[in-house]
């Protein structure tokens, strides 16, 4: 009877062994400390329609004709990625502002690819840049919108540093009012590149259904859209429709990015 017992408790013991070693070995590895900042700092967008670009008579010819446009849901950083985070993956920045909490400044778009690049490698994620219709979409409030001219507000000052407050200069993230959706400074305080290359024809045969333009050209004269305004930007130069470009490779002092991560 004492051996059926003692058997019967060493194969219980055993197996409950093997059971916690077969949990500890499937375990998954926690984040890293750095995509855990950015992740408690991101807001989901959910899928929609809307109509992006405009057919105001001040949009440019680039920002023209208004098209309906769907996106699928992702994931989008309530604020532009701050020097502090920048630093920590690479080191140091070359930011014109300099600050912990401003946003990083005076950087390219193959800089801010090459950032995206080595963040990835150091936490594992799969962080990238929005696409120019993701980002207009975000900026609009997403299906939250309530069809501001900015983002957040029909009135500028309530949520952008732009020329007229600013200074001309960057500032930290998150002083002004956000928009629909929670995002700040989605208009004013620096540029934001996205991942499509300029094309000013783009709208006239651009796709409905998510539509990306990003091109991975060997040129350092390729231009890449840019987003959001700055702070050197006027109020009639910053509407959520808005889009600039930039030579892929130069370095401009009112740049920065904001990061997106797709919905798994």
């Amino acid at each position: 009877m004492f051996r059926v017992s003692f058997l019967s408790n060493t194969k219980t013991l055993l197996t409950t062994i093997i059971l916690s070693s077969a949990l500890v070995g499937c375990a998954s590895t926690p984040p890293h400390p750095i995509a855990l900042k950015i992740d408690n700092n991101m807001v989901r967008v959910d899928p929609g329609e809307y109509v992006m670009g405009s057919d105001a008579p001040e949009a440019k010819k680039a920002e023209k004709p208004a098209h309906p446009v769907t996106v699928n849901g992702f994931y989008i950083s309530k604020f532009e990625v701050t020097q502090e985070i920048f630093e920590a993956v690479m080191g140091s920045s070359m930011s014109y502002f300099q600050s912990p909490n401003i946003p990083v400044n005076n950087l390219s778009w193959q800089q801010a690819n090459f950032f995206i690049e080595k963040l990835n490698e150091m936490t594992g994620e799969t962080y990238r840049l929005p696409t120019e219709a993701e980002w207009e979409y975000a900026a609009r409030g997403g299906n939250e919108s309530k069809g501001y001219a900015y983002s957040g507000s029909n009135n500028i000052d309530d949520v952008a540093w732009y020329s007229q407050n600013a200074n001309n200069q960057a500032h930290p993230v998150g002083m002004k009012q956000p928009n629909e959706l929670g995002l700040y400074d989605m208009t004013g305080n620096v540029g934001e590149f996205v991942s499509d290359a300029y094309d000013a024809n783009f709208y006239r045969y651009s796709p409905k259904d998510n539509p990306n333009n990003a091109r991975n050209e060997a040129s350092g004269l390729a231009h890449k859209s840019v987003r959001g305004s700055s702070f050197s930007y006027n109020a009639n130069e910053s509407e959520n429709y808005r889009r600039d470009f930039a030579s892929q490779s130069i370095i401009m002092a009112d740049m920065g990015l904001r990061l997106v991560k797709d919905i798994k």
